[in-house]
């Protein structure tokens, strides 16, 4: 399998849920780009660093007007992820950029439509046994 490089924005969507009078702030990152990137590593490294200083959250990017240009933080971790820091006006919106390498693609696949005969046996039967639950290999 030859190298293919993405390129992975996730943003942290905020939403506000009100329990027992309590207002509480939950996050959670969603990815909502996946960009493949034809080059190597060096040019995914390129595109992330292009990614974090240009791209825009969709919630800062509805409210924008044209010629709008908002403040950003852009923090390079260690791991080379990209933690970006966005603001305009009250808004405020946190990005992550970080390149990955394809490392496994499996088509899916479709079981055979039942026949007639199945179908029936299959309402006079137990109904079949789940599969088991992924186990780290060894402890199953």
């Amino acid at each position: 399998m030859t190298a293919e490089w993405y390129v992975l924005i996730e943003e942290d969507t905020r939403v506000t849920e009100y329990v027992d009078g309590n207002q509480l702030k939950l996050h959670r990152w969603m990815l909502t780009g996946t960009h493949h990137i034809d080059g190597d590593e060096a040019q995914a490294v390129a595109a992330a660093e292009d990614a974090a200083l240009h791209y825009v959250p969709g919630t800062i990017a509805r409210h924008a007007k044209p010629g709008d240009e908002p403040a950003r933080h852009a923090l390079l971790a260690q791991d080379g992820a990209w933690v970006v820091i966005v603001r305009q006006r009250q808004r405020e919106c946190r990005i992550r950029v970080t390149t990955a390498r394809l490392m496994h693609s499996q088509e899916e696949k479709e079981a055979p439509p039942k026949t007639l005969k199945q179908t029936l046996r299959g309402a006079l039967q137990a109904p079949p046994v789940p599969p088991r639950p992924w186990a780290p290999p060894g402890q199953g």
